[in-house]
């Protein structure tokens, strides 16, 4: 399969008040197109830290980071941005919808961003509502439906672009146990369906989804394993 992540050694660290903490320490990781898998252990483990790095919304402090096969760790902020809307799709626990949006204008949005065709997107953003079940409430608004349709509407979101990998920070964690196993359910399809993806979790019955869990403590990697099933 081919590598759509590698880091080499990388490390972060945070400097306040002349105090130095290490949040990630020699990470050596890769993920290959088509797995899954999930990141876990105690809070404060590097977790959140280490996802940011793979999102490139942050930069590691040492170390290499190859993204797609190309080199990422000393772009401009703008490149950045650029590949972050093309090449990776966010799932939050916090849905991060906009309110006054639709569901397919948040779904929409942002597509409007790479300046795609009008009926470029018209055709992705409904692809992507039906992939995640949620075709039929495109006309409504956030507040008009549960903690599990906001979530699905959110993947929805992060399908819409085709993205290389799909990154979920914690993506059951606003949800009750019904509708968190329904978005795990989800995921899982939409990895069956070839989707690669990279899951931050603290729980583990979450975490045994995945096809590869690799778990972190004190910013270091500390263990992998391979599902059983896998």
């Amino acid at each position: 399969m081919q590598e759509i992540i590698k880091l080499s050694s990388v490390s972060k660290r945070f400097v306040t008040d002349e105090v130095e903490t290490h949040a990630l320490a020699g990470i050596e990781m890769e993920i290959r197109r088509g797995e899954y898998v999930s990141i876990s252990g105690p809070s404060g483990c590097g977790k959140s830290t280490l996802l940011a790095i793979l999102g490139l919304l942050d930069s590691a402090t040492d170390g290499s980071y190859t993204l797609n096969g190309h080199p990422v760790t000393d772009l401009k902020l703008s490149e950045r941005a650029r590949i972050r809307n093309r090449e990776i799709g966010f799932i939050f626990q916090a849905f991060n919808l906009i309110g006054d949006l639709t569901v397919y204008e948040n779904v929409e949005l942002p597509l409007t961003y790479r300046n795609m065709p009008a009926a470029d997107r018209k055709k992705a953003v409904r692809e992507a509502l039906e992939r995640v079940g949620m075709g039929h409430r495109e006309r409504h608004y956030p507040s008009q439906l549960s903690g599990g349709q906001q979530q699905r509407v959110a993947v929805a979101r992060a399908l819409a672009g085709s993205p290389a990998i799909l990154l979920a920070d914690e993506p059951t964690g606003n949800l009750d146990s019904q509708n968190g196993e329904q978005v795990m359910n989800l995921l899982e399809e939409l990895h069956q369906g070839g989707a690669t993806i990279c899951m931050v979790t603290h729980d583990p019955r979450f975490a045994r989804f995945a096809q590869r869990s690799i778990r972190l403590f004190d910013g270091r990697i500390v263990e992998e394993s391979i599902a059983a099933t896998a």
